[in-house]
């Protein structure tokens, strides 16, 4: 996949989240992450409180969340309405960058927090969005992720470009970028596997 068609299919995306950003607020802001929140905290063997990258903060739910509990919580987001939104729900840091050009800081954060983002990057893009979060972290840093399951096919979805992988594949790309697994478990909790479709997975910097 060239470089050209990636842009495309990004800017596609979250031109859609641009338009949408309201009624995304409307329809996620009561959703309860807490499970995803509690195993990325859980996993850094750090002082707290935290430093945290909330990448795809979207509206700024969990930055707010993340920042209620103490944590100093910075987000980042494609979407310049998401960013503007986060800025003033959660009265924390939101930085505009696209997932495949991010610029963050060497080893500055404590733990990545990337629930229902990561996804949305062309697998052709993952292995250099997944080497530049792991610079972003301090050495043992955690890598939360949580993304819709499936069988590593990828397209898209309506107006939204997606990829859907299988823990085993997901896997590779994460120990390719040098993290190391912690934990995974499927979403909803306490449901058949075939009603659970998200699988979450939590990382740790090498």
């Amino acid at each position: 996949m060239e470089p050209d068609h990636i842009e495309e299919i990004t800017q596609k995306t979250l031109q859609h989240y641009e338009q949408t950003a309201q009624q995304f607020f409307a329809g996620t802001i009561d959703h309860d992450v807490s499970q995803n929140i509690a195993a990325l905290l859980d996993a850094i063997d750090a002082t707290a409180p935290y430093r945290l990258l909330d990448l795809g903060c979207g509206p700024g739910r969990d930055l707010k969340t993340l920042r209620g509990m103490g944590h100093e919580a910075i987000g980042v987001d494609g979407s310049a309405r998401f960013v503007e939104m986060a800025r003033a729900y959660s009265g924390c840091q939101a930085w505009h960058q696209d997932f495949v050009q991010l610029e963050l800081p060497a080893a500055f954060f404590d733990g990545v927090y990337a629930n229902a983002s990561l996804f949305h990057v062309p697998s052709a893009a993952l292995p250099d969005v997944l080497r530049r979060l792991h610079a972003a972290l301090k050495a043992g840093g955690v890598l939360f992720s949580s993304n819709p399951r499936g069988d590593n096919r990828e397209g898209w979805n309506g107006p939204r470009y997606g990829s859907y992988y299988d823990y085993e594949t997901w896997e590779r790309y994460l120990v390719a970028a040098g993290f190391s697994a912690v934990q995974h478990y499927y979403r909803p909790a306490g449901l058949p596997r075939d009603q659970q479709p998200w699988l979450a997975s939590v990382w740790r910097k090498i």
